[in-house]
């Protein structure tokens, strides 16, 4: 019995049966859609793989669907195509699943509304011999205000230092009053890199970056001990290397409550 399931953030699409061996899985990176498992043919496979092009954008999809002896429920190919909708990229880090007539949803939502409205249209989608299981939960309220705070700005350093700029500065700032709000959990800090130079000099630099912004805060009356600091270095990259506007993007700290 064919399987679907979609990640988002690192996104995964996968159409997946134990009597047909699929290609070895990958590890998607952030941003990617990784479409994996076995159809039973390639218009099953072509039709699901335009579907998902077409919703998250070709660069970002990575087609790892095999062709293999599975069966279909009447109509699956035709339910996918309805369950691949804009809705699904309201969810982040999340899941959705097909297995035969059973469906499945979990990850985060912006809010109860979104969470209810989901599941409802996923359902309505579907026929009666579908059973659709909700574990959408609602994003944490302090994670989206370090989102909001940040607001997909980058805090820059010097070239090559962990040395702060003033712009970057400005920004941490307001990362301060934010972090203020955050009563009774940790935070950590993620320092990254694009991947000019050796990895092992990124990921140096990218920890000795995250220390920077902890030692700032800390100037700012935000209790070090709530920060904890990693690097990552080039390993998780936002945006294509190839390009100066895409290494910039990559060039980032990361704030990330602790679940």
């Amino acid at each position: 019995m064919a399987k679907l399931s979609i990640f988002h953030l690192a996104c995964c699409i996968a159409a997946a049966s134990a009597q047909a061996q699929a290609p070895a899985p990958v590890t998607p990176m952030p941003g990617q859609v990784l479409v994996s498992g076995t159809v039973p043919d390639e218009a099953s496979k072509a039709a699901m793989l335009a579907r998902v092009r077409e919703l998250y954008g070709a660069e970002r999809v990575v087609d790892q669907v095999a062709i293999g002896n599975v069966m279909l429920p009447p109509n699956w190919n035709a339910y996918v195509q309805k369950l691949i909708n804009p809705n699904l990229k309201l969810i982040s880090k999340g899941q959705l699943k097909v297995d035969g007539n059973n469906v499945s949803v979990r990850g985060e939502v912006a809010n109860e509304a979104q969470r209810q409205q989901i599941a409802s249209d996923i359902a309505a989608s579907l026929n009666p011999t579908y059973i659709v299981k909700n574990g959408l939960r609602v994003s944490a309220a302090e994670q989206n205000l370090l989102d909001d705070a940040l607001a997909r700005r980058i805090i820059e350093f010097e070239s090559g230092q962990a040395v702060i700029r003033p712009s970057g500065l400005q920004i941490l700032d307001e990362m301060a009053a934010a972090l203020q709000k955050v009563k009774g959990k940790k935070v950590e800090v993620i320092g990254h890199t694009d991947n000019t130079g050796l990895r092992e000099s990124n990921l140096a630099l990218s920890l000795a970056r995250a220390e920077a912004v902890r030692t700032y805060l800390g100037m700012k009356a935000i209790d070090p001990a709530m920060i904890t600091v990693s690097g990552q270095g080039p390993d998780r990259p936002v945006a294509d290397n190839a390009t100066a506007d895409g290494r910039a993007r990559n060039r980032r700290i990361e704030f990330r409550v602790a679940d």
